[in-house]
């Protein structure tokens, strides 16, 4: 039997390439952020810590900057692309909540345009998630390192009385005041610690999102994978425009 297909533009441009430079950059700073912190049983010599430290520093510089376009894009995207889209506080998102599930669990559940209201949850989720680990890896990257954007304010905290903080050298402590070194890495310890957790609540989130991907495309159809190619789902239903 024959349907009536039809094509709708959802994802524009820059939220595609949003998506998928995210996808690299997270992929490569989890795999670098592994070896960091197994460096000791890997047998990582200083030099080797700080070429993993600074390549991981380099990629999440990409990974803050794509994340900052992509909060940018937010306020001018396309529709699908922007705050409204994306965050599940408008009045009504808790009943479309309720009502999606249900439909879902029951197999009749209408396709969405967009973001359907599970994935309204997820995606937020992951934006909260994605945004702590770049703040929290600014911050570690100045401590280890001393690269930007905070580097020259640790640096300069750390380095003795009358030692130019432009001179110190990572996992080399000449120049460094002992007591300073001490309070800057009291300083740095929580933010090790949420960066820890977070990865892995990430890792978390990221499985369940692909699972809910594959669940979504398989009980709705649409394209939802190829969508973030080409911009386009395809339905032999009308969507739901919740927007």
């Amino acid at each position: 039997m024959m349907t009536n297909l039809k094509s709708y533009v959802v994802w524009d441009g820059p939220t595609r390439w949003f998506h998928w430079i995210n996808v690299v950059c997270v992929l490569a700073l989890a795999v670098l952020g592994t070896a960091i912190l197994y460096s000791e049983d890997l047998g990582v010599t200083d030099d080797g810590k700080i070429l993993l430290k600074t390549t991981h520093v380099w990629f999440g510089y990409v990974f803050a900057v794509n994340l900052g376009w992509r909060v940018a894009w937010a306020f001018f995207g396309n529709r699908q692309a922007r705050w409204s889209a994306i965050f599940p506080f408008r009045p009504g998102c808790g009943t479309a909540f309720r009502t999606y599930v249900r439909g879902l669990i029951r197999g009749d559940g209408r396709p969405y345009l967009g973001h359907n209201p599970v994935a309204r949850l997820m995606v937020s989720l992951l934006v909260l998630l994605l945004v702590v680990q770049a703040v929290t890896g600014l911050v570690l990257a100045g401590t280890d390192i001393y690269y930007p954007p905070f580097g020259y304010w640790f640096a300069n905290w750390v380095a003795a009385p009358g030692v130019d903080p432009w001179a110190l050298v990572p996992y080399d402590k000449t120049g460094i005041d002992a007591a300073s070194w001490d309070a800057m890495r009291a300083f740095r310890s929580p933010f090790v610690t949420v960066h820890y957790w977070n990865f892995y609540a990430l890792l978390f989130l990221i499985v369940i999102h692909i699972v809910g991907v594959v669940v979504t495309e398989l009980r709705e159809g649409g394209g939802l994978v190829s969508a973030m190619f080409t911009g386009r789902k395809v339905f032999d239903r009308e969507p739901v425009d919740d927007v």
